[in-house]
């Protein structure tokens, strides 16, 4: 016993020696120690610098350009380029940078003197001309910007700036020539749909914008940009419409944003995980999608969207349950066809939450709600089955989610042979070996199909694993115990809240004016005022005529 006291006190030490103030500083401390230091006007000790901070990364290339024939040492150079290949676009570099430099018959002689007055003055001249000629006359880049810090020379390398540095020069110049390989704008994969635009996001933040800035041609469109992630430094931009949206909405999800101190930020879900009202709930509170017209829309409804460079599904704040039902198809078809399946919506998320459990409680406790003859078939399939229903129904439902996760992950190509086999053989064969009753899978086949009829994927999520809940209190408490943990359930969603915004609103508190665009999808010359879901401000959506009306013939 003292021998383990004393190996575990030893152990015990030599972590408390690993976990010195200077083993322990955190990468982000280190990070920061370069950040405000100002770039070194000395060509070669800044080079280094930058070579030493990148551990000597092959992908950094740095061009250097010798315009006055120095005959000082190797490597020796009046300027230098340096940029991140892959990051930039070789064509535009060459034509309307290094070219430019090279062709200028003044640039020589003005380098010349820049370096004459640094050696008689022995101190860095912040004013040369050669910066400013290179900066105004030379350079055939639209985006351009000063490199003045270290935080500014690698912030601005990263996004696929091309860096020219001047020796002597205590600043430097970013040229943008942004490139690389990414992705063209397509039509999503996650909201299908039959009418409407093709175009969808794509991982490019700068792409994603001009999609929103085509939708909405208005200066009131205003978006405000940020860096997140103390690491991956991700680009995050917010956008809405000036005016519209609440101005204590866009207050909160900026403070909330800049609160996050994560090291990186690779997809918009880690945003939408740590800004969230209630951290501990199934449902989702922030909505995503991939299309601009659905961002758009909600953009004149006075929310806010929230781009991540690197992901093509746009966050919108706030959201509310009603949200999830609606589809960018229900706006561009007739609105009775759109009341019919949005309602159908409604109908199947229920079914796919509920179906499972309301038979497992049938034919557990309350037998006398089945007609006569369909209690005997049902019966009579049961007969010499080993499990009880709701055994049955939980191992099946277990069996089609593992089932529908092999799908998800498996090669396209290989996905639809296992669904096949999945669905049909396991399915069948299951059957016939008497270990479920053929009603099962019927019902879980039911289930699944209505589970995905729900246009946003992380809802249907939601109502799988409530699912599983509702079974156990089936199997326990019958229809008492689906009631008992339906209210649990709704008495939980009444207390969710997006940026402030009740999560089951219009329908409590309800709202009369904004029930028009819930259950049913009134006509569009009817939607005259904006949703009352996120604030006071301009209401008005539509001046026009109350209703279409034809003129009469003269």
């Amino acid at each position: 016993m003292f021998g383990m006291y004393m190996s575990k006190k030893a152990g015990k030490d030599q972590k408390k020696e690993r976990r010195s103030p200077g083993a322990d500083k955190h990468v982000n401390e280190q990070m920061k120690d370069y950040e405000h230091q100002p770039v070194v006007p000395v060509l070669t000790e800044l080079l280094d610098k930058i070579k030493k901070e990148m551990g000597e990364s092959s992908d950094l290339i740095i061009r250097g350009l010798d315009l006055t024939d120095r005959q000082g040492k190797d490597g020796d150079k009046d300027i230098a380029l340096v940029y991140i290949q892959g990051l930039i676009e070789d064509e535009r570099l060459d034509k309307f940078v290094i070219q430019t430099i090279q062709q200028d018959p003044e640039l020589p002689s003005q380098l010349k003197q820049l370096k004459e007055q640094v050696r008689q003055t022995n101190a860095d001249s912040p004013e040369e001309p050669v910066l400013s000629r290179i900066k105004s006359h030379l350079i055939a880049i639209g985006l351009i910007c000063e490199i003045k810090t270290f935080k500014d020379l690698f912030e601005k390398l990263f996004l696929g700036y091309a860096l020219v540095f001047i020796e002597g020069s205590p600043s430097g110049i970013g040229c943008n020539v942004y490139g690389g390989p990414k992705r063209s704008v397509e039509e999503p994969k996650t909201e299908m749909m039959i009418r409407g635009p093709r175009e969808g996001f794509t991982e490019s933040l700068r792409v994603n914008t001009i999609l929103l800035r085509r939708k909405i041609r208005s200066p009131k469109l205003w978006m405000e940009q940020m860096k997140v992630g103390e690491i991956t430094q991700t680009p995050v931009a917010i956008m809405y419409i000036k005016g519209l949206a609440d101005e204590s909405v866009i207050e909160d999800l900026k403070r909330r944003i800049k609160d996050i101190k994560n090291d990186g930020i690779l997809e918009s879900s880690y945003i939408e995980e740590m800004i969230t009202d209630q951290k501990w709930t199934p449902f989702p509170t922030i909505i995503s999608h991939e299309r601009p017209d659905v961002i758009a829309s909600n953009l004149l409804d006075g929310r806010v969207a929230i781009i991540v460079d690197g992901t093509p599904f746009v966050l919108v704040v706030p959201s509310t349950l009603n949200m999830f039902f609606q589809a960018a198809e229900d706006y561009y078809q007739n609105y009775q066809m759109a009341t019919f399946l949005r309602m159908l919506r409604f109908s199947s998320f229920f079914i796919a939450l509920l179906m499972p459990s309301i038979y497992v409680a049938i034919i557990g406790y309350h037998q006398e709600m089945i007609p006569t003859q369909l209690l005997l078939k049902l019966a009579a399939q049961r007969e010499g089955v080993p499990f009880p229903a709701y055994l049955e129904a939980f191992i099946m439902e277990l069996v089609f989610e593992i089932l529908r996760e092999a799908v998800l992950r498996m090669p396209s190509t290989a996905g639809s042979a296992i669904s096949i086999v999945g669905g049909l053989v396991i399915g069948q064969s299951i059957v016939e070996a008497g270990i479920v009753s053929s009603a099962v899978v019927i019902v879980v086949a039911f289930t699944a199909i209505s589970s995905f009829v729900a246009p946003i994927y992380s809802l249907g999520i939601a109502a799988r694993l409530l699912r599983f809940l509702l079974l156990i209190a089936a199997s326990t408490l019958g229809f008492y115990g689906i009631a008992l943990v339906m209210l649990l359930i709704l008495l939980h969603m009444s207390n969710l809240t997006s940026f402030g915004i009740p999560y089951l609103k219009p329908f409590a508190p309800f709202n009369w004016k904004d029930f028009k665009d819930t259950l049913l999808r009134v006509p569009l010359w009817m939607m005259k005022e904006r949703p009352q879901q996120i604030g006071d401000r301009d209401q008005v959506r539509d001046n026009s005529a109350a209703e279409p009306r034809r003129e009469p013939s003269q």
